[in-house]
């Protein structure tokens, strides 16, 4: 399956991947805090955005469409930056593939996604006004209605059998026994005000994932990097810096 894939600027290249029923347009907002210093690459998983495919129902099927495409594009040694089912993507595959990443940089997600029954049941009856109650969850009340309403117009683009298949993906995901298996330098990162995915989640990873690092973002909730994306991008690039092998 070819993904949708977009590159900018040059450098260290960071994979991103974004969450559930989302596209790679959720991280636009730090495109110019890298584009100077690193290679952002952004891809749509199968089905979402510009990507071809009717999703996958694993977080497996994913990791496996993502070391396809990584392969075919020559993108071995890169970072991978996951957000949500992202992160839980991005897991999956240091576990698996550990000598193909450079580093590993979670954003917003946990080693369990539980997803409570009514928001599976809702999204099949009724996308809009399920996404609309997610959401809601999804920000920071500190944030600005204008960016909580562009997210709302992205998310709702992606066809509601996609969506369910994400949130299925997510509710199975169980890598708390895992966790030990990644030997990846990770940065782990977490909004303060995230209620989806709490910091005591991030806090969890940080215990049990071995040459770790968490970092709690002031005034963000879950999609902390559409509302603090420099803080984000800062925090993402001394990650970069400090692993570079000393010359």
């Amino acid at each position: 399956m070819k993904l949708n894939i977009e590159r900018f600027g040059a450098g260290e290249k960071i994979i991103f991947i974004h969450g559930a029923g989302l596209n790679n347009r959720i991280w636009d907002n730090m495109l110019n805090y890298f584009i100077t210093s690193v290679e952002v690459i952004l891809l749509d998983l199968p089905g979402h955005g510009r990507s071809p495919g009717s999703g996958c129902d694993s977080i497996e099927g994913y990791r496996d469409v993502i070391f396809d495409a990584i392969k075919d594009s020559d993108l071995e040694g890169s970072y991978m930056a996951g957000h949500s089912l992202g992160g839980a993507i991005a897991m999956s595959f240091a576990s698996e593939y550990p000598d193909m990443l450079k580093g590993l940089i979670l954003l917003g997600t946990g080693a369990r996604l539980k997803v409570l029954p009514q928001i599976l049941e809702g999204i099949i009856k009724d996308k809009e006004k399920t996404l609309k109650e997610i959401i809601k969850l999804a920000f920071s009340d500190k944030t600005h209605e204008v960016l909580i309403g562009i997210h709302y117009n992205e998310t709702i683009k992606c066809p509601e059998e996609i969506v369910y298949k994400d949130f299925y993906a997510c509710d199975r995901f169980n890598f708390m026994d895992k966790l030990n298996s990644i030997i990846s330098p990770t940065l782990i990162v977490c909004g303060k005000d995230d209620i989806l995915t709490p910091p005591k989640y991030s806090a969890y990873l940080k215990t049990h994932i071995k040459n770790s690092e968490l970092l709690i973002i002031e005034d963000a909730g879950h999609m902390l990097m559409l509302e603090k994306p420099e803080e984000v991008a800062t925090t993402i690039k001394r990650f970069i810096e400090q692993n570079q092998p000393i010359k």
